[in-house]
């Protein structure tokens, strides 16, 4: 049977970065970024692959977690409290070890799938940026990478 055709590998959408602008206004924040990150994903035109998601701050981190009902919040902000309190000696102690160790805790990055050009989260997840030493302008990173 004679070749009729040839295979030619399909366009792929370049990686993507975007920069998430965080104002925040206090101390300790929790803010949900899942709607501007879902924004990025939709401007790359990634249907399926992944996103990168990472914050450039050692007192800031990035959480996935509940986003239904904002006493969770107070809960973790209470819990970190107790894991590293404000008012504790640290040999560390430039006025916001605390910070530092909350975000440790917490992690500085996330990876999380893109399926039918939307994040992969389950039905009450959200994407938040947490602050430990604010308020501050921050940003957050995210990286879109298609399949």
């Amino acid at each position: 049977m004679a070749e009729v055709g040839k295979l030619v590998p399909a366009q792929r959408l370049p990686a993507r970065i975007d920069v998430i602008q965080v104002e925040t206004q206090a101390r300790v924040e929790f803010n949900d970024v899942t709607v501007l990150m879902q924004k990025a994903i939709a401007a790359s035109g990634a249907q399926s692959g992944v996103c990168h998601v990472f914050v450039p701050h050692t007192s800031a981190a990035v959480l996935v977690q509940e986003n239904d009902d904002p006493a969770l919040q107070t809960d973790l902000d209470q819990f970190l409290k107790q894991l590293a309190p404000r008012d504790k000696e640290y040999r560390h102690n430039d006025g916001n070890c605390d910070a530092h160790l909350k975000a440790s805790l917490l992690g500085c990055s996330k990876t999380l799938l893109i399926e039918k050009g939307r994040l992969v989260l389950g039905r009450w997840q959200g994407v938040f940026f947490c602050e430990f030493d604010g308020p501050r302008r921050r940003e957050l990173r995210v990286k879109i990478i298609p399949d």
